[in-house]
């Protein structure tokens, strides 16, 4: 699977300042969000679940090529399997869920798996997120835009309380597309920013480039 923007985005955006000690990437995919959080912070512990065999086997050999491969380590495993057998709790969990919610299937099984919310429906990855989460830990997820409301009145339920929100377009005149979301036990101010990705085709703005440029080899 290729590397995504929405990846590259959440993995730049989430918040590390709290200097956590434990990560977990839930849906990790080849393990990108995992190996920038490494890059970008000394959590001792980054662990990433992923459930499709070949993008487990991909994220696993990455980490194991990266310069952190020490601190990374990923479970071939669903997130029900997981909570039910982990007891350990996080100080910062992040995921860049399946999102296509309609009706519409391709031939590509293992695509569908990480692009469809029935293999891990919103209320599901919440529901396990509030299990894993220290109580003073964050949650940092990157969405559909058109989701926001609902998953943000799903997180409530869960006492999971948005506190800063990036609302993203891929240029200045489109709709926004993405929203990534920060969460946190504690209720606090909803600070809400927004990012346009390219001012035309691959001319990209400055808040994007300074954002992400540690990520890309061009940019």
């Amino acid at each position: 699977m290729k590397v995504g923007t929405d990846g590259v985005l959440l993995g730049a955006w989430t918040s590390v300042e709290s200097n956590p000690f434990s990560i977990l990437d839930i849906g990790a995919g080849t393990g990108l969000i995992a190996l920038q959080l490494a890059q970008r912070c000394h959590a001792e512990v980054i662990d990433a679940i992923e459930i499709d065999d070949d993008a487990y086997e991909q994220a696993v050999e990455n980490f194991e090529n990266s310069p952190w491969s020490d601190r990374l380590f990923c479970y071939h495993a669903g997130l029900d399997e997981f909570v039910a057998e982990i007891d350990d709790k996080y100080d910062l969990i992040v995921s860049n869920p399946p999102f296509y919610t309609e009706n519409y299937k391709s031939d590509n099984t293992q695509r569908d798996l990480a692009r469809f919310t029935d293999s891990l429906p919103f209320e599901e990855l919440i529901a396990g997120v509030a299990h894993l989460l220290e109580p003073t830990g964050t949650f940092h997820t990157i969405i559909p835009h058109k989701e926001f409301a609902h998953f943000i009145h799903l997180a409530k339920a869960n006492n999971l309380f948005p506190y800063k929100t990036c609302h993203v377009k891929g240029n200045p005149t489109a709709d926004f597309k993405r929203s990534m979301i920060s969460f946190s036990f504690e209720e606090k101010t909803h600070l809400i920013e927004e990012l346009t990705i390219e001012t035309e085709r691959h001319q990209y703005t400055d808040a994007y480039i300074s954002l992400t440029k540690d990520f890309y080899l061009k940019l």
